[in-house]
């Protein structure tokens, strides 16, 4: 007989402390593994199904909306099943990771919703996935009991703080630390399930609910499983269904032309989609990047104006209007400066000009970045919603798009240049570097940059190489060669911008070493964190 105080067939290989032990728990892991048994297979079978769709692609079979499913489309009868009360505002919407003082500082923040995230915002140490289940498991707590203090300050929740939702890792990622049968689990389930099993019921005692954001969905097959998934916990832990809800980030292509599919499947259990605008650019590079006629260019001149931008985005507000669900509209990434007011004047112009254009198209809320970004986009949601608690009435009948929209990628006068270049290496770098020492949202030259942004830099140099359009404003071609004299200089810059002590001490050697692999691999790796985690401690 085994004397493992875990489930039969599950190994946990992360670090315990009697602190852990209170959320890894022989229940939770059990209840873990069998979703993992159960969904695994599923899993793995659909992340096949994208790789052969990349190879469809490849050949010049370009994406279009599904002819099987068009019946769903063409059905104006379904609709998204009633959304509870405490999701129905939700004009503005703060994510951050579920380190403490960030979780404290975003519930406290005076935005509608919290997102918590176990995905692009984290670094997946073992640490930073624990701590994390710890600090939700306390702010849910009815007595309040999270707090932080520091020498300077002590921080607590306010009597009123927004409403929790976390997002789980995608389907792609694995937790090295848990095994089942000998395989590392499902990230996506082990975040889910363990979040769920420790909180369903104490969060529906305090009026709410377990709710939650789905990332990096490719296809309406991909939604169904969460379904399924959903289903089998709420039969499980006697919930009925329909008490699990979720938001679904549309911030892949393919997803794009399944989004009444995919709320058609999470019907029971969705309340909305969201515009996850840096992720879907990501994902346009990634899905095209071995045709021919295709390059963007710098990252900067990408811009939410942009006519396939606009497309994606209306169709969204459209869809899910038209099936009672929220939209949500995109990040805010900009961090202010409390040093220089002309960056901040500039930067909250643009911010203004993004979340009035969104609430003008008929988004229902916004994301921002950090809390002191509420202000102004609560102040502009509210002006155009006023008492509403969404706008959900306006149901854009003007907007038809067509599957050419979505996929015409081009950018009048866009160009490539050595500064773009030169810059997407420099952000890929020190994203890298902070993601390695377990930091996953990381404020860069005034931005926010997270898994999102850095797959962007990195994408882009790797299509950049291997494009025939690859070419810079000057004329040069953008090859392994000219990126490799440029990798020591942007190393230099960082280090003076770190200090010696601090570079001394920092992961840019690793980070480096990450950033030449997964751009001057003749393969693209499909996600630079599956790369980036098998270097990290």
């Amino acid at each position: 007989m085994s004397d493992s105080p875990w489930p039969e067939g599950v190994t946990v290989v992360g670090r315990l402390t009697p602190e852990y032990e209170t959320v890894v728990t022989p229940a939770a892991l059990n209840f873990v593994a069998r979703l993992h048994r159960t969904f695994d297979p599923r899993r793995r079978e659909l992340l096949e199904q994208r790789a052969a769709r990349q190879q469809q692609i490849d050949r010049g079979n370009l994406p279009d909306f599904l002819p099987e499913t068009a019946h769903i489309r063409s059905d104006r009868s379904w609709h998204v099943a009633p959304i509870p009360l405490d999701l129905q505002r939700r004009h503005v919407e703060i994510t951050g990771p579920t380190e403490r003082k960030m979780l404290i500082n975003a519930l406290n923040s005076g935005a509608d919703v919290f997102m918590a995230d176990f995905e692009d915002a984290n670094s997946p140490t073992w640490d930073n996935l624990i701590q994390g289940h710890i600090n939700l498991r306390e702010a849910i707590d009815p007595l309040r009991a999270i707090e932080l203090q520091t020498p300077d300050k002590v921080y607590r929740l306010n009597e009123k703080v927004a409403v929790l939702l976390v997002r789980p890792r995608g389907w792609h990622l694995p937790e090295k630390h848990v095994l089942v049968d000998g395989q590392p689990v499902s990230g996506a389930l082990f975040d889910f399930g363990l979040y769920f099993f420790h909180n369903a019921r104490r969060l529906l005692d305090k009026g709410s609910g377990p709710y939650f954001y789905l990332p990096k969905l490719e296809s309406h097959h991909e939604a169904c499983l969460w379904n399924d998934v959903f289903n089998f916990a709420q039969d499980v832990l006697d919930l009925p269904r329909g008490t699990i809800k979720v938001t679904v980030l549309i911030e892949t292509i393919l997803a794009a032309f399944e989004m009444e599919e995919i709320l058609y499947e999470l019907r029971e259990h969705i309340a909305g989609l969201n515009a996850g605008r840096w992720d879907y650019m990501f994902s346009i590079i990634k899905k095209f990047r071995n045709r021919p006629d295709f390059a963007f260019p710098d990252r900067a001149q990408v811009t939410m104006t942009s006519p396939f931008m606009r497309a994606y985005t209306e169709l969204l507000v459209k869809v899910c209007h038209q099936r009672r669900a929220h939209a949500i509209g995109g990040m805010a990434a900009f961090i202010p400066s409390r040093k220089d007011p002309i960056v901040n004047e500039n930067a909250l112009k643009k911010v203004r000009e993004d979340k009035l254009r969104e609430s003008g198209d008929g988004f229902d809320g916004t994301w921002v970045a950090h809390p002191d970004l509420v202000p102004t986009a609560k102040e502009l949601f509210d002006a155009a919603l006023g008492d509403k608690p969404h706008q959900k009435e306006k149901m854009r009948e003007d907007v038809t798009v067509t599957a050419s929209q979505l996929i015409d990628f081009t950018i009048p006068g866009g160009q490539i240049t050595e500064a773009g270049l030169r810059l997407n290496i420099n952000v890929a770098l020190q994203y890298i570097e902070a993601w390695l020492r377990g930091t996953g949202a990381v404020a860069i030259y005034n931005l926010m940059e997270d898994a999102a942004t850095a797959e962007i830099s990195r994408a882009q140099v790797w299509q950049w190489i291997n494009s025939p359009h690859g070419v810079l404003a000057d004329g040069r071609k953008v090859t392994v060669e000219l990126v490799k004299q440029l990798l020591p200089e942007e190393i230099e810059k960082i280090r003076a911008l770190y200090g010696e002590a601090n570079f001394a001490a920092s992961k840019i050697p690793q980070a480096a070493q990450v950033f030449e692999r997964v751009v001057t691999e003749k393969q693209f790796q499909d996600f630079l964190t599956l790369v980036a985690y098998e270097y990290l401690e």
